[in-house]
């Protein structure tokens, strides 16, 4: 199975968040710079997590994103289907339906495949994603601007 960039953006973002230093924030222009990712694409990342309640943002002097209490603890496989969405492996409708629908093993299969997929990550949190080594990467990364 493959993850979208979108997905990928996503747990990257979190993944910088959870190590700020002492609680500290960092603004979207800092974790796109760090992640070494345009800052619009990183923007459009951080407000469907704002969305799900991983990433808090505050206005004004002193704010910035921060990863919430539930967002440290949430589980990498429920953070990677909401982020995914509800889509299949495969797509048998369509503007040219597939002719096996009606009578297919593979669709069950590829959407069982990737139920498993998502239940391998249900245990990980993103606590655990940022363990050493991780972390001290993770906190080391200064980035280079992409505009």
């Amino acid at each position: 199975m493959r993850l979208t960039k979108f997905t990928d953006l996503g747990l990257r973002a979190v993944m910088r968040l959870a190590v700020a230093e002492h609680g500290g924030t960092l603004t979207t222009r800092e974790v796109a710079e760090a992640m070494n990712v345009p800052y619009a694409h990183m923007a459009k990342a951080i407000a469907r997590l704002q969305h799900l309640g991983v990433v808090e943002a505050r206005r004004g002097r002193g704010g910035g994103l921060a990863l919430t209490g539930p967002g440290r603890e949430t589980s990498v496989g429920r953070l990677v289907r909401e982020l995914e969405g509800q889509g299949e492996v495969v797509t048998c409708e369509g503007d040219t339906p597939c002719p096996l629908r009606g009578a297919c093993r593979l669709r069950r299969a590829l959407r069982d495949a990737q139920e498993a997929f998502y239940a391998t990550l249900d245990p990980l949190t993103v606590a655990d994603l940022v363990a050493s080594p991780t972390g001290p990467v993770l906190v080391g990364l200064t980035g280079r601007r992409i505009e």
